[in-house]
């Protein structure tokens, strides 16, 4: 009996289990699936000067970084006044040697509600003669927006992932040694306005466009906070009514970010990576009935060079004979069917069958686009 009552409990575990990730399999919350309309992020861009490189720069070649670093200087107190003019003079001139200093472009994002005093990464990218980053320090720089304001302000050390190494006229590069980043590199100076406390509404933008996970979300909110609350504008954009006050509205778009709904399912599409043979194939993919077969014939030609060497008492002379020894062959590689509307596992089965590569699947996934009978989305990115 107690063997009876702890096989009894231990099936109950497993169906509690079963059961459990089911349900709440395909629920996501709307903060997983929209993004808030007065929280977008705006681009950052600057122009600076990177130091302390181990002679790996523009050199003074490059006439802007020689610019740049003159007007750096003269900003410092370096000018023909001082006793450095000898070194000003140089620079202006164009002869001084920047080999530890190289131009680069940095660009940002600036999150949205980015207060002033807030720090943000920064990717910092040479564009002269500079051949690597590592080690570097950036300037001090600042960022401006498309409108032409400075948003932010960066500088600090350069972390670069890149690495090579060279000799006795070999290479070896990993990685991409022009560019790197600063974590938290830059300092926010200025906000952006935002309609977040401005506005009636809220307005939520889904991820990606779905009729249907747009109405599951409006249901949704409709059913927890009235009827006519959430309204959609289209198939990406909802339009919720929230509180004016500044801290009920905080407090009502958290609870509207932690309910939990049950999105559309995805369209039907197949992925193809053409440059590493990935290819991923989303769950909804249907093929009509078709016939495939796949296979590729292969040409051998193995040249063997022989010497004829003529009789000890012959008139004739050495000659160079060339033999030819080609093999055709044609794997076999039996056809299969697909019936109507067959399913994601039958695909992948009736390809791995014939034993077809990735590339090989590519091109079959193509030719069953190209006849009409795949019913998805061919994506070759």
């Amino acid at each position: 009996m107690h063997c009876m009552k702890k096989i009894l409990h231990t099936l109950s575990l497993l169906g509690l289990l079963w059961v459990l990730p089911f349900s709440a399999a395909h629920a996501d919350r709307i903060k997983d699936l929209t993004t808030m309309a007065a929280m977008r992020g705006n681009q950052l861009i600057g122009y600076g000067l990177v130091v302390g490189l181990q002679g790996t720069g523009d050199g003074s070649d490059l006439s802007f970084t020689t610019q740049s670093m003159k007007t750096l200087l003269n900003r410092m107190g370096v000018s023909q006044e001082n006793p450095l003019s000898d070194f000003e003079a140089a620079t202006s001139g164009g002869k001084i040697d920047l080999k530890n200093v190289a131009a680069v472009m940095i660009t940002a994002e600036l999150p949205g509600m980015s207060k002033p005093g807030q720090r943000i990464d920064i990717n910092v990218s040479a564009i002269g003669k500079a051949t690597n980053l590592r080690g570097g320090s950036l300037l001090l720089t600042s960022l401006r927006g498309v409108d032409g304001q400075v948003y932010a302000l960066a500088q600090g050390s350069l972390t670069a992932t890149g690495v090579d190494a060279s000799g006795a006229g070999s290479k070896v590069a990993v990685g991409v040694t022009t560019s790197g980043r600063i974590p938290s590199g830059a300092t926010v100076e200025r906000a952006v306005n935002n309609p977040f406390d401005k506005t009636d509404n809220v307005l939520l933008n889904l991820r990606d466009g779905d009729f249907t996970t747009a109405s599951s979300i409006i249901q949704a909110i409709n059913a927890k906070f009235g009827a006519d609350v959430a309204t959609a504008l289209d198939s990406v954009s909802i339009v919720v009514r929230a509180p004016m006050d500044t801290s009920q509205r905080v407090s009502f778009v958290s609870m509207i970010e932690n309910i939990d709904v049950q999105p559309g399912e995805p369209p039907a599409r197949v992925v193809v990576n053409a440059r590493t043979g990935t290819v991923v194939i989303s769950r909804n993919v249907r093929v009509t009935a078709a016939a495939v077969t796949h296979g590729t014939i292969s040409v051998s030609v193995a040249m063997t060079n022989e010497v004829s060497q003529p009789g000890a008492f012959s008139n004739g002379s050495t000659t160079a004979v060339q033999n030819a020894d080609i093999k055709v062959s044609e794997p076999n590689k039996p056809m299969f069917l697909f019936q109507p509307g067959v399913d994601l596992r039958q695909i992948v089965d009736a390809v791995n069958q014939v034993g077809a590569t990735p590339s090989a699947l590519i091109a079959i996934l193509e030719a069953l686009k190209s006849s009409g009978s795949l019913r998805a989305e061919l994506l070759v990115i």
